[in-house]
């Protein structure tokens, strides 16, 4: 739980049971496909009886819903919009700088690398390191076969991740190698894009979101095009969803894009995209798999050149 004016501090204080939970998992065509490539495992059941064993692992570990869900099979970054400029934008720009905040196993990371983002591009950080290697376990590889750098760390802490204002112009030093970095404030004004995935759901104030927000924004290049991008539990109308097993704020599209361009950057100086939509959610209810609906927020705020078009909420809601 987060305190005005306390450091926050994500809300995990359910803890579900796993029984019964492998009939929750599930898989769609495309995330088949990258799962079956991205462990060299191509016969379901196997598959299966492998992300089940990650699974019980993991839970040991932190009993997250994600976890006892499933949801870390979830490869929902790549249906965000703007995902494709994502990725275009790791294929144009030099050292296009990728930094997934709260990567879990890494499974956002790898997708945008197979589809095209430069590896050498990339770093994931987590507070919870343990997942980081359940994810060399989850995908058969080791640092030495995915070199990705991981960085574990608390993004309020700020020998971490120190709170400073968005950067406007370009930073005073070169970037640093990736594989020398030991803190996210040597990054800071180097990021070219800052992935977010069912994250911010996880502090359950507006005041938690929006420090959380501040906490990113200074990490983010200058540069136009540069973006954050991700989705997490959303609302027609900002408050608080009850009936999950965590009381959530959740924000709107229009609250969301206030939030960031206003008062997170300066008015006028990102273009806010973000949308609901309405998908379905696994998940266990009384003992019992259940399917239910679930409202998410799917978002990018990219920075613009001056005189650029404002940005505009999409409320449209996606089923």
């Amino acid at each position: 739980m987060s305190v005005a004016g306390a450091t926050p501090t994500p809300n995990f204080t359910a803890v579900l049971p796993l029984r019964g939970t492998e009939a929750l998992l599930h898989f769609d065509e495309d995330q088949l496909e990258f799962y079956k490539k991205a462990t060299g495992i191509d016969d379901l059941d196997a598959l299966k009886r492998h992300l089940i064993s990650v699974q019980r692992e993991a839970y040991a570990v932190r009993p997250y819903t994600t976890i006892v869900n499933f949801y870390f099979t979830d490869l929902g970054l790549s249906h965000v919009p703007g995902y494709r400029r994502m990725i275009e934008l790791g294929q144009t720009r030099r050292n296009p700088i990728l930094v997934d905040v709260g990567c879990c196993f890494g499974q956002d990371l790898r997708k945008a690398i197979a589809d095209g983002y430069p590896q050498e591009s990339v770093l994931g950080t987590d507070i919870v390191p343990e997942f980081w290697d359940l994810g060399h376990r989850l995908f058969n590889t080791t640092q030495e076969t995915f070199p990705i750098p991981f960085l574990a760390g608390d993004i309020f802490d700020p020998a971490f991740l120190e709170p400073t204002p968005p950067i406007y112009t370009a930073p005073s030093t070169a970037a640093p190698a990736l594989s020398a970095v030991r803190t996210l404030n040597e990054l800071r004004g180097h990021v070219s894009v800052i992935c977010v995935c069912a994250i911010f759901h996880l502090f359950d104030t507006e005041e938690a979101q929006l420090r959380l927000a501040r906490a990113l924004a200074p990490l983010l290049s200058f540069e136009p095009g540069s973006m954050i991008i991700g989705w997490h539990n959303g609302r027609h109308e900002k408050g608080y969803t009850e009936g999950y097993a965590l009381r959530m704020f959740c924000h709107s599209p229009e609250s969301w894009t206030a939030l960031w361009d206003g008062d997170v950057f300066e008015n006028g100086t990102v273009r806010v995209g973000a949308r609901l939509v309405e998908k379905q959610r696994r998940y266990m209810k009384e003992g019992v798999p259940t399917i239910g609906m679930r409202t998410f927020l799917e978002w990018s705020v990219t920075r613009i050149s001056p005189g650029a078009p404002p940005s505009l909420g999409d409320t449209t809601t996606r089923r």
